[in-house]
């Protein structure tokens, strides 16, 4: 690990300010990714900005009847809030298969949008990562991709976003509220991430000196027809394979609104508006779920290692409409598919 310098802000002004002082500084709140990542000599951040006490820590109606939260409130604290079980189960549900218990308990929501990807290659210093290093090289391409990407990747890069929360996020229309040295802005969940081009080391649309300060949730939860499902190699502590959060509305045994993301395929959360329009309108069928799904992994291309992520991805959508369709979501406790 390398040597730095610590300063700890007061309020988000302070922290606009030390950013701008100082281009090399990285933001710390929970550290749960950016401490693995000096250790591994991946990240060489010139200065520590501790951002931990904030007044960033509120989850907030807001006057539409949606929901501000601040960027620091714990994971842990935001799946078990009264008004995210209620109104947004669907995000307790992904927040609940993330990670462990503990690194929960630490891992702050925007940092959770600002983690990197779990990618071997990108860890590994000793190999060529455009990541890592731009312009020399994707080791995953010809490498072991098994847990890669199969949609809106590069010649430059196959790695994707491991977070569950995002793509619960993307799918319920989530806002990202950002301030910088330019003043405050508002991004969607969808264009917060990229995919990688010729540009995989910059992972969002953050500018130089931006901070998220907080996510707005739009009043529209789907709390009664939603499920999250999560396919790893293991299940606990393991990044997905192939994540679906899906939500619906129904009228009778219709489709009248219907959201859909995926997580695990991709440099982002991946969400396709044609998939969500074809559901409108439909009887909720196994059929008409299959065709979603076949929209929604339009374009997907396997590497040499993760072409079972296809078919994998295909049964996980249709699996995740039916629980939400029959009101019957993934547990997160028990974990065994229903």
């Amino acid at each position: 690990m390398n040597n730095f310098q610590y300063s700890r802000a007061n309020d988000v002004a302070d922290v606009i300010r030390l950013l701008a002082a100082d281009p090399g500084a990285k933001l710390i709140a929970g550290g749960t990714n950016l401490i693995d990542l000096m250790k591994e000599n991946v990240e060489r951040p010139s200065r520590l900005i501790d951002i931990s006490r904030l007044p960033l820590r509120n989850v907030e109606e807001t006057p539409d009847q949606g929901l501000r939260i601040g960027a620091l409130v714990p994971n842990s604290d935001l799946a078990y809030h009264p008004l995210i079980e209620q109104r947004y189960p669907l995000l307790a549900s992904a927040i609940l298969a993330g990670a462990s218990a503990q690194l929960r308990n630490m891992a702050s929501v925007g940092g959770n949008l600002m983690q990197r990807t779990r990618c071997a290659y990108f860890y590994d210093t000793t190999t060529p990562c455009n990541k890592r290093e731009p312009g020399s090289g994707c080791s995953a391409i010809d490498g072991l991709n098994r847990n890669h990407a199969i949609l809106g990747a590069s010649n430059s890069c196959i790695a994707t976003n491991p977070s569950d929360m995002s793509v619960a996020l993307a799918a319920l229309g989530a806002l990202v509220h950002i301030a910088g040295p330019t003043g405050e802005r508002t991004i969607a969940l969808t264009d917060f991430h990229r995919i990688p081009g010729d540009k995989p080391h910059v992972d969002t649309n953050l500018s130089t000196g931006e901070i998220i300060t907080a996510i707005g949730l739009p009043p529209r939860g789907f709390a009664r027809n939603y499920s999250y499902l999560k396919i790893r190699d293991r299940l606990s502590y393991a990044f997905a394979l192939v994540s679906v959060a899906a939500a619906l509305e129904l009228e009778g045994n219709a489709i009248s609104e219907a959201r859909l993301a995926l997580g695990g395929v991709a440099h982002k959360p991946w969400r396709r508006l044609e998939a969500e329009a074809a559901l409108r309108g439909q009887a909720a069928t196994p059929d008409h779920f299959g065709r979603a799904a076949d929209l929604l992994l339009e374009g997907a291309v396997a590497g040499s290692h993760n072409g079972f992520k296809l078919e994998l991805a295909r049964r996980a959508v249709v699996r995740t409409l039916m629980q939400a369709a029959s009101g019957t979501p993934q547990s997160q406790a028990h974990k065994k598919i229903a």
